[in-house]
Formats: C-alpha cells, sequence, structure tokens
C-alpha cells in the first residue's frame, strides 16, 4: 500500500513537473510574440522623432523598419543572455555540476530559448505574409531550422549548450540592420556606414564564423556525450549547424565583398 501511495504521488508530482514545463514555454513563446508586436508598434511612434524622413518612407518600407526594429530588440536580449549563460555563469563550466553539459538547463535558459520561437515564429509569419520582401527562401529556412531545434532543446532539455551558442550569433543582427537604416536614410557615404560595415565584417567572423568552428570542436571533444542526445536531436546537431554554418559563410563572402567595396570607394572619393 505505501509503494502504490509512493508510486501514485510521484506520476502526479512528474505529471504536474510536466505540465508546469508546458506552461512556462507556452508563456515564454507568447512573451517572444508580444515583445515584437510590441516593439513593432514602438519602433514606428519613435523613429519620425529621431528621423525625419520616416513619414516619407512608402508602407513596405515602413514594415521593413519597423520588423528591423524588433529583430534588433530580440537580437540584444538572446545575445547577452547567451554571453552570460556560456562564460559569465558556472551553467556549462566543466566539472561545476553532477549532470553531463549535454544535460544541463536552467529557467533563463529555457525562458531564452521559449521567447526566442516566439520571436523566430512572429519574423517568419511576417516574411512569408510578405514575401519576398522582407527575405527570400534562405530566411525561410533559416528561421525555420532555428525554432525545429530550439524548440527540440527545450522540450528535451538536451543540448542548450549548442542552441545557445548559435544565439549568440544574432549579436551581428544590429549591425546588419543598422546597415540598412543608414542606407535608407541616404547616408551609404558616410563614416559611420564605413565603420558599421567594418564592425560588421569583424562580428561576423567572431559569432558566425570563429564560433562555429569552435562549435564543432567542442562537439567532436565530447562527442561521446552529444551520443547520448535522444535520436532526433543528435541527427539534428550533426545535421543542422552545418547548414546555418555554410548559410554563414555565403553571407560572409557577401558582407567581405561589400566591404571591400564601399572602402575601396571611399579611398577614391578621397
Amino acid at each position: 500500500m505505501v509503494g502504490l501511495h509512493f508510486s501514485l504521488g510521484l506520476a502526479t508530482f512528474t505529471g504536474y513537473a510536466s505540465s508546469s514545463k508546458e506552461f512556462h514555454f507556452l508563456l515564454c513563446a507568447f512573451a517572444g510574440i508580444l515583445m515584437c508586436k510590441l516593439v513593432y508598434q514602438l519602433t514606428g511612434v519613435v523613429s519620425p522623432l529621431f528621423f525625419e524622413g520616416y513619414a516619407k518612407l512608402n508602407n513596405l518600407e515602413k514594415l521593413e523598419w519597423n520588423n528591423r526594429g524588433f529583430s534588433t530588440f530580440h537580437a540584444l536580449i538572446v545575445a547577452a543572455a547567451s554571453l552570460h549563460l556560456l562564460l559569465l555563469s558556472d551553467l556549462f563550466v566543466e566539472g561545476s555540476h553532477d549532470e553531463l553539459i549535454i544535460y544541463r538547463t536552467s529557467a533563463l535558459a529555457n525562458t531564452i530559448l521559449g521567447i526566442s520561437i516566439g520571436y523566430f515564429l512572429s519574423d517568419l509569419a511576417m516574411i512569408i505574409w510578405n514575401f519576398p520582401a522582407l527575405g527570400g527562401l534562405e530566411y525561410v529556412l533559416h528561421h525555420g531550422l532555428s525554432m525545429f531545434s530550439i524548440f527540440l532543446s527545450l522540450a528535451s532539455g538536451q543540448g542548450q549548450i549548442y542552441i545557445l551558442m548559435v544565439l549568440f550569433s544574432e549579436s551581428t543582427t544590429p549591425f546588419v540592420n543598422f546597415r540598412w537604416y543608414l542606407d535608407i536614410a541616404g547616408q551609404k557615404n558616410s563614416i559611420i556606414y564605413i565603420c558599421n560595415g567594418i564592425a560588421l565584417f569583424l562580428g561576423w567572423l567572431v559569432a558566425r564564423i570563429l564560433l562555429f568552428i569552435y562549435f564543432f570542436y567542442h562537439m567532436f571533444v565530447h562527442f561521446e556525450q552529444v551520443k547520448k542526445v535522444f535520436p532526433l536531436g543528435f541527427y539534428s546537431l550533426l545535421i543542422v549547424p552545418p547548414v546555418l554554418a555554410m548559410m554563414n559563410l555565403l553571407w560572409f563572402w557577401k558582407i567581405s565583398k561589400g566591404m571591400i567595396k564601399t572602402l575601396s570607394k571611399a579611398k577614391h572619393s578621397q
């Protein structure tokens, strides 16, 4: 009888924990969607105060302008949180916890992943609805793979160290968006445009090229742990990051060519 009561109690607790986890996930995803909506509206309200030309933009340009507002906001949040979890906290430090690194998670990590799903869902919906004005198929692929990977990691609680590494690469997004803002504002020949282009090149090199090299090195060193991830998550770790890395290399090539072209033009104009 005691054993039966214990089993029933354990089952009730497990069910409660599972429901609580699902509620937290849905709440964070909703918060991410709400964040995008609020920042999108706020960008439309604040932008005319700092840029008189905003009122002269057509509807499609205003749509993209506001869209890049919440894109930048999300990037700053997840990059800061990922940096904290990966470097400043002891969550993924070797020997700091009993769990394997591949199984480690935290309330902050789960919250950030949930918010990111809300963001990618919102942005992907806007991209598809206005296709191809806000981005082509490569953006659909990027967002789809990102959401898929984040969802698997959040639902299983496994491999979050690698998801956070990839999310830190969002730190380059503000430079990409600022470049577009300067271009649409007619500042393509300004010094600040050139400086932002150099910062974008360096940021992309660090966050989307060198970091991905370290990502694969870390997976190789900890492959005995990686193999313990549930099957779908394991194969996703083997397939999705290389695809994202290839996309990053392609975009890096375009960024490099654009920076060289801008610097050459600036040199000849002196």
